[in-house]
């Protein structure tokens, strides 16, 4: 059985509005998608802009409510799950935004960022924090932070520092924000993550370091990626299997080799046709 599994999803938007309080119209941002994600697995999700990538990743975390459709999570209907179930199942999902700055509140410190899952669902953390750790804090930190050494396990993990935890998201790169992100869906060690184009807004070099630390992260936590993506090779370098979505439908999948060079559907042709051509090993990089 797999981890995620989605069948025949919906999600309809209305547009404009009628001079009789209707809606003038509507928008299938996702049109009847079925999708089987397998635990340990990264399935790649790619298409233009517009085909409904990011709506489909937050359906399938029950961020927005489709219009009709299933999705289940390890055997679980999450549609029909109740606000407890649910809570129990935030820690089992989590999300990657697209945008490293505007998806971390600008007025918390890092520490602050991290921990808040933490906080939030009372899991994985000590009621009070070790006294190793505590030794080098200040009497406020001691009240507020008993968090703060997963807190820097965490930062460790993405590969920035533990003094990064006294600072706020507008000190950081693009690039050291979006680690930061990664680090808060972290935090509650889930076992799925939707990755909505997590490098999209990234320098290419800056963005093939974030590629290279989430496909480290599978391998040591064991995840399991949704990865949505408009870029044919960063799709190629990290996913196991590819889903070609094109107005809202996905009208391709398959093992990434077999979509990557014998593609059946004239969309994914046109959209390989359309990609320069980048060795692999300069995604490595």
């Amino acid at each position: 059985m797999a981890l995620v599994e989605i069948r025949n999803l919906v999600k309809v938007f209305p547009t404009g509005t009628s001079p009789f309080g209707g809606a003038r119209g509507e928008v299938r941002a996702v049109d009847d998608v079925s999708l089987d994600i397998h635990a340990g697995e990264t399935l790649g999700v790619v298409g233009e802009s517009g085909s409904g990538k990011s709506t489909l990743g937050r359906l399938a975390l029950r961020l927005i409510e489709p219009s009709a459709g299933s999705v289940q999570f390890d055997g679980l209907n999450i549609l029909a799950a109740s606000n407890k179930e649910m809570r129990r199942l935030r820690r089992e999902m989590q999300i990657i935004f697209q945008d490293p700055f505007g998806s971390l509140d600008p007025r918390m410190t890092v520490e602050q960022i991290i921990t808040e899952p933490l906080r939030t669902h009372e899991a994985n953390g000590p009621a009070t924090a070790p006294a190793s750790a505590m030794s080098t804090w200040s009497g406020p930190e001691r009240r507020v932070s008993p968090y703060r050494q997963q807190a820097a396990e965490l930062m460790r993990a993405v590969g920035l520092e533990e003094s990064a935890l006294r600072r706020y998201p507008h000190e950081f790169s693009g690039g050291q924000r979006q680690r930061v992100g990664i680090a808060r869906a972290l935090a509650l060690r889930p076992r799925f993550i939707v990755a909505d184009e997590p490098v999209s807004a990234l320098d290419v070099s800056v963005g093939a370091q974030i590629v290279n630390l989430l496909a480290r992260l599978q391998r040591e936590y064991g995840l399991t990626y949704l990865f949505i993506s408009h870029s044919m090779p960063i799709v190629r370098y990290l996913a196991t299997r590819v889903a070609v979505m094109y107005r809202g439908k996905i009208v391709e999948v398959g093992e990434t080799g077999r979509i990557m060079h014998e593609p059946q559907n004239s969309y994914t042709k046109s959209l390989l046709a359309a990609t320069p051509k980048i060795p692999a090993s300069d995604v490595k990089a």
